[in-house]
């Protein structure tokens, strides 16, 4: 069930925060087999990360999840396994920030999710697609790939999803 009513925060400790989602996509594997999707951006150089976006005005974290998802991968055919508890937050590292004025970084939403059986990942369903490339890879090798501003908020997120036993 979509929730409306839901507060998304925009702003901590002063700071601006662009309001997003973000989706932790296992493998339609799990949970035999537990791989995370990172996938690498077409407009930072060697810039791995899960998918995510921004939550457009009316609308909710979860229709932001699936929407970005389609945008983004090509695929919303996904089942939520669990949700992290809170929002969590980000700064841009200055080249970054400079593009993203007026927003200081990021507040997200955290969704771990896993792919149906079948569904097919298309990351060049966009006209301009976000991601060159991407993988599935073993939760111990994820910071092998990703962008150093996000390990911080990456570490909290996917430790609490190990320590209630979802990966």
């Amino acid at each position: 069930m979509i929730d409306k009513s839901e507060k998304i925060p925009t702003s901590v400790n002063g700071k601006n925060y662009r309001p997003n989602v973000a989706a932790i996509v296992l493998s339609a594997k799990y949970p035999q087999k537990c791989e995370l999707f990172i996938a690498s951006r077409t407009d930072v150089e060697n810039a791995w990360q899960f998918p995510q976006g921004g939550i457009d005005e009316g609308e909710s974290a979860k229709e932001a999840l699936f929407r970005e998802l389609k945008e983004e991968i090509g695929t919303d055919d996904i089942k939520i396994i669990a949700e992290y508890p809170e929002w969590v937050s980000y700064d841009f590292p200055p080249a970054i920030a400079e593009k993203m004025k007026p927003y200081d970084g990021q507040i997200q939403k955290y969704y771990l999710v896993k792919l149906n059986v079948g569904a097919k990942i298309d990351i060049y369903t966009h006209h301009t697609p976000e991601f060159s490339e991407y993988k599935f890879v073993p939760t111990k090798n994820i910071y092998d790939y990703i962008t150093f501003f996000k390990r911080t908020v990456y570490k909290q997120v996917l430790k609490y999803f190990k320590n209630e036993g979802y990966i």
